[in-house]
């Protein structure tokens, strides 16, 4: 997606947190599983930092915090309260689940007619596409996604 659908989809959902969830997750270039498992304590709004635990391959990583989404990100806590999990679930204490991410990102390409097929994970691509043309080397994209190994990042240079 370029940066004008991502806005669009963003303005779309009806809802604080989810408004947050989707910009939260195309800032940092996360994947859904990632987002879901984000706790209170891993935002790091000193270093401006968002710890990213137990990820793929079981690895942590660090990556940059918007300082526009930590905005958001405080308004969004003094509205809703999250207790343990940044986006909790049904439950008092639960995390939001993938499934809940991916029915939030089906509203809001509803919402804002977007007529490309995107998902959740098309936020992480266009994350990294975006770094891309904004002049990003290479090898720290791969850092900041989180790969393994530099072929699997070659994908975003179509």
């Amino acid at each position: 997606m370029n940066r004008r659908e991502c806005l669009a989809l963003f303005k779309a959902s009806g809802l604080l947190k989810h408004r947050i969830l989707l910009s939260f997750i195309y800032s940092a270039g996360l994947r859904a599983q990632e987002a879901s498992r984000i706790k209170i304590s891993d935002i790091d709004s000193e270093r401006m930092m968002i710890h990213i635990r137990q990820s793929k391959y079981r690895k942590d990583r660090y990556v940059p915090l918007s300082p526009l989404i930590l905005q958001g990100l405080r308004k969004y806590s003094r509205a809703c309260r999250p207790v343990d999990y940044l986006f909790n679930g049904n439950e008092p204490g639960s995390q939001m689940s993938v499934r809940g991410m991916q029915w939030v990102m089906r509203e809001a390409k509803k919402k804002c007619k977007l007529q490309k097929k995107v998902t959740l994970h098309t936020l992480r691509h266009s994350y990294a596409t975006h770094l891309l043309e904004f002049g990003m080397d290479i090898v720290t994209i791969k850092e900041l996604l989180g790969h393994e190994k530099i072929t699997t990042t070659m994908v975003y240079l179509h």
